[in-house]
C-alpha cells in the first residue's frame, strides 16, 4: 500500500532544524517509533574492492588521484576472495553487505565481475550493496538482473555548495545517477558530509533533496568528515556534535520509513554523542575495523556500546515495509504494550 508523503520546502525544513534540541529530539524519537523498532539497528560492512586512482577531484577523498595522500591504486579484486570476505562479515553479524570501487564510473569490462559478486553475496543471505560511481540507464539494468539490493550514491550537501566540493562530476549527474538506478527497481542509498565547509542551510538543503526525490532513499547514510592529510580538506574545522544530532534528527523526520546510517566519522564520537544519534533516529551502522580507506571503531568497541544502550542488531531485510508490518503484528499480539510499536 503506497504511503502519503509530505514534500518539503527549504524554509520547513530550516525551521524544523533549528527548533529547541529537546524538541526536536523528542519529535524525531515518536516518527522513529511508528516506523521502527528503536532498540534495534542494522549492522552493514563496507568493503573497497578498488582502491585509488579515482579521476575525480572529490576534495575530501583519499582515493583521488589528484590529491598527494600517499594512498596507492589498486585493482579490482578478485570474487573469490571477496565472497571470503562477505563470509567473514556475515559470520560475525553483519547482514548487509557494501562494496565500494574508485571510479568514475565502472568500465564493461569490468561488469562481469561485479555481476558476480552481487551474486555471491545473496547467496551467502546478505542484503547486497554497490558503490561504483556514476552509472547509466544500461549499467542500472545489468546490476538490477544480478540481484543488487542497493545502490550508494551520495549527493554529498547542497546543490549551492557543491561546487566548492567537487568540479569533475556536477550535481545534476548524481541526481541522474540516482534516477537510473531508481528505475532499474534498485533501492537507492544517498547521503552526505558534514564538515566540509558547509553551513547549516547547506545541511538542510541537502535534506531537502534528498526528501523530495521521487522517493527517498531507503537508506540516508549522514557522515562527519574525517579529515586526510594531502586533501584540501586536511585543516577542515572539526563538526559540532550537536549540529551533527541536529541533522541526524531532522533526516528522521523527513524520510521516517528510510534507514539513517551513522556513517564514517565515528571514531571522533564519544559513546554518549552515537547514543544521541541513535536516539535521534539513526538506526545504521558500519561495523569493522575499516571503512574503504579510513577507521572505524573496532567491533568489540560496537558490541559494548550496544550493550551499555541495550540495542540488538537487526536481521537481513527485517526493515522491507511488509516484512516490518508483520513483526509488528506479531509483536503487538504478543504484548499489546510495546509502546514502541504502536
Amino acid at each position: 500500500m503506497p504511503h502519503s508523503r509530505k514534500i518539503w520546502t527549504a524554509p520547513e525544513a530550516r525551521a524544523l532544524f533549528d527548533q529547541p534540541l529537546m524538541d526536536l529530539l523528542f519529535q524525531a524519537q515518536t516518527v522513529h517509533r511508528k516506523h521502527f523498532d528503536p532498540n534495534r539497528v542494522q549492522l552493514s560492512r563496507l568493503l573497497s574492492i578498488k582502491t585509488g586512482g579515482c579521476p575525480e577531484d572529490c576534495s575530501y577523498c583519499s582515493q583521488s588521484a589528484r590529491h598527494d595522500s600517499g594512498l596507492s591504486a589498486s585493482k579490482l579484486m578478485e570474487v573469490q576472495r571477496v565472497l571470503a570476505e562477505a563470509r567473514r562479515a556475515r559470520d560475525a553479524g553483519a547482514t548487509r553487505y557494501c562494496m565500494g570501487a574508485a571510479w568514475r564510473s565502472p568500465k564493461p569490462r569490468d561488469m562481469p565481475q561485479i555481476v558476480a559478486m552481487i551474486e555471491g553475496v545473496k547467496a551467502l543471505g546478505m542484503e547486497t550493496c554497490m558503490t561504483l560511481g556514476m552509472l547509466d540507464a544500461d549499467q542500472s539494468r545489468q546490476l538490477a538482473e544480478a540481484g543488487l539490493d542497493y545502490y550508494n550514491h551520495n549527493i554529498d550537501t547542497s546543490e549551492a555548495y557543491y561546487a566548492n566540493v567537487i568540479t569533475t562530476r556536477s550535481f545534476d549527474e548524481r541526481l541522474q545517477t540516482l534516477e537510473n538506478v531508481r528505475q532499474s527497481g534498485i533501492k537507492v542509498c544517498s547521503g552526505g558530509i558534514l564538515g566540509l565547509g558547509e553551513g547549516a542551510q547547506d545541511r538542510v538543503d541537502m535534506l531537502v533533496t534528498l526528501a523530495n526525490l521521487p522517493s527517498p532513499p531507503d537508506s540516508v547514510p549522514i557522515n562527519m568528515l574525517i579529515p586526510v592529510a594531502g586533501t584540501p580538506l586536511e585543516d577542515a574545522a572539526p563538526v559540532d556534535p550537536i549540529d551533527f544530532v541536529r541533522t541526524i534528527a531532522t533526516a528522521r523526520i523527513m524520510m521516517p520509513r528510510s534507514h539513517v546510517r551513522l556513517s564514517a566519522g565515528r571514531t571522533a564520537m564519544s559513546d554518549e554523542m552515537q547514543a544521541m544519534c541513535f536516539f535521534a533516529g539513526a538506526n545504521s551502522i558500519f561495523v569493522g575495523d575499516t571503512l574503504l580507506t579510513k577507521d572505524n571503531p573496532e567491533e568489540e568497541s560496537d558490541m559494548r556500546l550496544f550493550a551499555k544502550l541495550g540495542l540488538q542488531p537487526m536481521v537481513a531485510h527485517e526493515h522491507h515495509p511488509e516484512a516490518d508490518e508483520i513483526r509488528r503484528a506479531a509483536l503487538l499480539a504478543a504484548d499489546p504494550a510495546i509502546p514502541v510499536l504502536r
